[in-house]
């Protein structure tokens, strides 16, 4: 995926993750080639650290380089930008490689076993950290074009949950307060508040983060809008499980579709209706967030969406993949989203890593 305009396409060597990334592939190596049963010569101790020393400090070396001249290599095309990268590291290492065996000849210190030669020593460093960088940077341009599309994805899906407030809901929830206004102003006016709020997350879903206290806000609010619809066929139980990490950051609309769906495609298709169940509580992996509710049999039996895929099935999926997905951009693959339908009821589930 190619980067946003003005935005360089080199990795960031920079960040102490990348940096890790960088010394830990260097170390590698050595490891390799230690435990390699050609090697020229025993390797002791004094040697392994010797070799670990100097490996890390071309590989620091030419990660501050590569950092420091980020922007003006990805002003190059990338194929030629890459190439000066690759060439520089080489010759980066070439030279640290030289001043080495020049420093180990001249002072006896014999990290450098005698049997090496300078051109040996100086070329197969040079080859090393080519072959090193080009693979690092190679896997890091992916894993930046990867982050890339999660976001550009997880955009849309936020964009595409604009539309989950569908006309006809505004239209039955103008209805319902129309009906209201000559009957309960007061509740009308606390209806027209609430739908107020609800389309203003809708609008803003894709720009920003919300908490946890905005989002279980945002479900009390619609859900007390549906009441009104709906009347005594809608119940429904909170059970806070205190302390709450209330001011937790969340993308937005992550509670409010589960709830959505619990009232569209399970209370209100129940003609005695039913009481929606939602839990919060804090648990060893993390904050958990389930609705309950009953529902009539989806299409198929079960629907389970995970936050590392989205694959989902049944009425339900779209909002399911879309939260899965945003909450894996957010917090990585340990993060959950998970639905099933059994005996009559649905439940969903969120598992967010604190």
């Amino acid at each position: 995926m190619e980067p946003a305009p003005g935005e360089p396409w080199l990795p960031d060597l920079c960040r102490l993750g990348r940096l890790a990334t960088m010394l830990g592939v260097a170390e590698l190596v050595v490891c390799v080639i230690a435990l390699a049963p050609s090697a020229d010569a025993e390797w002791t101790a004094a040697r392994f650290a010797s070799a670990s020393a100097f490996a890390l400090w071309l590989a620091l070396t030419v990660s501050v380089v590569l950092c420091v001249a980020r922007r003006p290599l990805s002003r190059l095309r990338p194929w030629v930008g890459g190439t000066a990268a690759v060439l520089v590291a080489a010759l980066i290492s070439a030279t640290g490689a030289a001043l080495v065996f020049a420093v180990d000849r001249g002072l006896s210190y014999g990290l450098v076993p005698d049997s090496m030669q300078l051109s040996r020593f100086v070329g197969g460093s040079a080859a090393i950290a080519t072959l090193i960088v080009a693979v690092v940077l190679r896997y890091l341009y992916a894993v930046d074009g990867w982050q890339a599309q999660v976001r550009a994805s997880s955009r849309a899906e936020a964009d595409a949950l604009q539309a989950r407030i569908k006309p006809h809901f505004l239209f039955n929830s103008m209805n319902t307060i129309a009906l209201l206004v000559r009957r309960d102003a007061v509740v009308a006016e606390r209806a027209v508040l609430d739908l107020s709020d609800l389309f203003r997350a809708a609008l803003i879903a894709g720009e920003g983060e919300s908490t946890l206290a905005e989002e279980v806000e945002l479900a009390e609010r619609y859900l007390s809008i549906e009441q009104l619809r709906l009347g005594d066929r809608l119940q429904v139980r909170w059970r806070r499980n205190e302390p709450l990490p209330w001011q937790l950051k969340l993308p937005r609309l992550v509670l409010q579709p589960l709830v959505e769906n619990a009232v569209l495609h399970g209370v209100s298709r129940l003609p005695a209706g039913g009481t929606i169940d939602i839990e919060l509580s804090v648990r060893p992996d993390g904050l958990h967030l389930s609705v309950h509710n009953p529902a009539p049999p989806p299409r198929e039996r079960d629907t389970m969406v995970d936050a590392r895929a989205t694959e989902g099935r049944g009425g339900t999926g779209h909002a399911q993949r879309s939260i899965a997905h945003r909450l894996a951009y957010a917090f990585g693959p340990r993060a959950r989203v998970q639905g099933r339908w059994h005996e009559g009821y649905y439940l969903a589930e969120l598992r967010i890593p604190l």
